[in-house]
């Protein structure tokens, strides 16, 4: 009786614990799982998005908490972006130029704000060609054993060529 009492308590102990710990939001890109809730590119083009509403905000002359808040919106978006180690550098360079930006709005240099968020604009863009790149580099390094997870068919894949 008590081993079937322990068996039901350390049953019920991991059944609670794996329910628990598998988000419902989990994506599966490859072989990796992300807990993003969108795709590196989505949140590109939502940081893209959000630059632009700061941009706008700026060059209108809103207030400066309105402007501000939109910069924080913005840096909130680029903790999204998760692809690579590249992209993840230069996402931090895009967000050095937005964080001088809300430095220059504080001081109340609207011009220069305006310079870094444009700048801040073309190095997110720029992230986007990053992940192309990364995707068609992780095709031509594809193995046998990639190809045989995926299900297809490479002649070229781990094949030694006689020089």
């Amino acid at each position: 009786m008590k081993l079937l009492k322990s068996a039901a308590i350390a049953t019920t102990l991991a059944v609670s614990v794996a329910a628990f710990s598998t988000p419902a939001n989990a994506v599966c890109l490859g072989m990796a799982c992300m807990y993003n809730r969108m795709t590196p590119l989505q949140a590109i083009m939502l940081t893209e998005m959000t630059v632009d509403e700061a941009i706008n905000l700026v060059e209108d002359k809103a207030s400066k908490e309105s402007v501000l808040a939109a910069i924080k919106g913005t840096l909130r978006a680029t903790k999204e972006i998760n692809a690579n180690d590249k992209v993840d550098r230069n996402r931090m360079r895009a967000n050095a130029a937005v964080k001088k930006a809300r430095k220059e709005i504080k001081s109340g240099d609207l011009a220069k704000a305006n310079e870094h968020l444009k700048k801040a604009k073309k190095l997110y863009s720029d992230l986007q060609g990053m992940i192309e790149l990364s995707q068609a580099d992780r095709t031509s390094q594809q193995t046998n054993f990639i190809n045989r997870i995926m299900g297809t068919k490479d002649e070229g894949a781990g094949a030694r060529h006689k020089n």
